[in-house]
């Protein structure tokens, strides 16, 4: 007997991208939305159009150039983000709308200061208009989680007959336990009387730790679309995480009555994607995709492995992308090889330009390194397209000199705006001391909120790549550089950070936003 279809529905580039700093620029969603086009995700939800110029550029952009996914805009129940949304995904193949209202009672009180009667009124009349522009609506209860059920039986009633063709669940907050949360689909699905003329769906936060669980108690129970994102990106604790309800499905197809289309073997590298244009490190210990994810230290784990692998592994790792990260490229390595390579880990170079960018850059690294790293092409190719949102100012020279029982001093030159430009300054460190000599050339007025560094792959002559994330007038953003020599990765990072903080903001992160 054939499994039903379960719908996945990714919202990394919308929720995802309200995480504090995980704003991204359109050339960075449409990288992000043809690998998810490439893992064959069945919806898209490509952004808000409404919250900005930046973000219906960014979200008509993908519905031109993605073909193989719905696309997907948010808006809430005006008429003005309606049409906004509705004129995004027009150059879809295949478009939608999601619209959403809070329903519960704090929500309706205190947030939007309106009735029960209301807020009905205003859904069917968004659901009614988003049909002027696709036939494909879907209809979020925002908070529903905390929502009475007889209310939401009522609303979720009038917007099925309205046109909607998904009603999606939010568990807003992420407060539900599993069993609780499954039973509130299971008693809409029963309780509506046209429940089988829509789609139920799930989206849950993950604040209490549950995301991921909630979801999948939901699809036992008849939800037949699951809204998540890449790494469980998201704002607060996040969301569920697409590579684990989709490898958790799969793998207990015992349980689950359906399953996903997705092609599990581009997980790791969507994943890299995600992790390397937010910022945002991936844990050694996360579920599906983290660098432990497949590893066994204990003897006892490591004699039943090699014995058989079923004993400690319930998945394979070749089954979300996980191959043999050593490669035969070096200094002596092609252009063909390098392009193959690349082509080989789910990430296509369009452009000759950014190519050669690449290209010049891995000839740099294989100087320093005799063996290179699958991590280490995705860490350089992430430094390209990170350097070419603005390039205003350059790093050009960096000497930095720490020693016991002395003062750590660094002296920079940057290149500001075609004038080159010489600073130095001491620090408690000379990372301290390279960001110091860096505000003392070209002040950011900034706030320094994070950073990190992480090692690519493993062994002293490994990539470091750091991670600064500065704040400036409320204002996020990430900045992100990679060096064999760490105080020049965290002095490009830096740097980095400040010529996105130079841009002024297309992309804003709509936080009201948060169904």
């Amino acid at each position: 007997m054939s499994k039903e279809k379960l719908i996945i529905f990714d919202t990394t580039l919308r929720d995802g991208e309200q995480s504090p700093g995980a704003s991204m620029t359109k050339e960075e969603k449409l990288r992000i939305a043809k690998a998810l086009e490439k893992m064959r995700v069945d919806v898209i939800e490509a952004g808000y159009p409404a919250a900005s110029d930046g973000d219906f550029d960014s979200v008509q952009s993908i519905a031109r150039t993605v073909t193989e996914s719905t696309i997907c805009g948010l808006a809430r129940v005006v008429d003005h983000d309606i049409d906004r949304a509705g004129a995004a995904i027009k150059p879809a193949k295949r478009g939608r709308i999601h619209t959403f209202v809070a329903t519960s009672p704090i929500h309706m009180k205190v947030k939007l200061g309106m009735s029960p009667d209301e807020v009905v009124e205003a859904a069917v009349h968004a659901v009614k208009r988003a049909r002027r522009y696709t036939d494909d609506v879907e209809f979020s209860p925002e908070d529903a989680g905390r929502s009475e059920i007889d209310f939401l039986c009522r609303i979720i009633e009038a917007v099925i007959d309205a046109g909607a063709t998904t009603v999606n669940i939010p568990d807003t907050v992420g407060y539900n336990l599993p069993h609780q949360y499954a039973e509130t689909i299971r008693s809409l699905i029963e309780r509506v009387p046209n429940s089988d003329k829509a789609i139920f769906s799930t989206h849950c936060h993950n604040d209490l730790g549950m995301a991921v669980a909630n979801s999948l108690a939901a699809v036992l129970k008849g939800a037949r679309q699951v809204e998540c994102t890449i790494n469980g990106l998201g704002e607060r604790a996040g969301n569920a995480a697409l590579e684990e309800i989709v490898m958790a499905v799969r793998t207990r197809q015992d349980m689950f009555p359906c399953d996903t289309g997705i092609d599990a073997t581009q997980i790791i590298a969507t994943s890299r994607l995600v992790s390397g244009i937010t910022g945002f490190p991936i844990q050694p210990n996360k579920a599906i995709v983290g660098a432990n994810a497949f590893a066994h230290e204990s003897g006892i784990h490591q004699d039943g492995v090699l014995k058989s692998r079923e004993t400690y592994e319930i998945m394979v790792a070749q089954d979300v992308g996980l191959t043999s990260n050593r490669i035969v490229l070096g200094k002596l390595s092609g252009r063909s090889a390098l392009r193959a390579r690349y082509e080989e880990l789910g990430t296509k170079i369009e452009s000759d330009k950014e190519f050669n960018e690449v290209f010049r850059r891995f000839k740099t690294l294989a100087d320093k390194k005799r063996e290179i790293y699958d991590e280490d092409l995705q860490a350089l190719i992430t430094e390209a397209n990170q350097e070419t949102v603005d390039e205003s100012i350059q790093l050009l020279a960096l000497k930095a000199s720490s020693e016991m029982g002395e003062t750590p001093h660094a002296i920079i030159t940057l290149m500001v705006d075609g004038e080159e430009k010489s600073g130095a300054a001491d620090g408690s460190g000379p990372v301290d001391a390279a960001f110091k000599a860096i505000e003392s050339i070209e002040s950011s007025s900034s706030e320094l909120l994070l950073y990190s560094v992480t090692n690519v792959t493993e062994g002293t002559d490994s990539l470091g790549e750091v991670i600064v994330r500065l704040e400036k007038g409320g204002r996020i953003v990430n900045g992100q550089g990679s060096d064999t020599d760490i105080v020049i990765a965290s002095a490009k990072a830096y740097i980095n950070a400040m010529n996105k903080l130079a841009i002024s903001s297309g992309n804003v992160n709509p936080q009201a936003v948060n169904v």
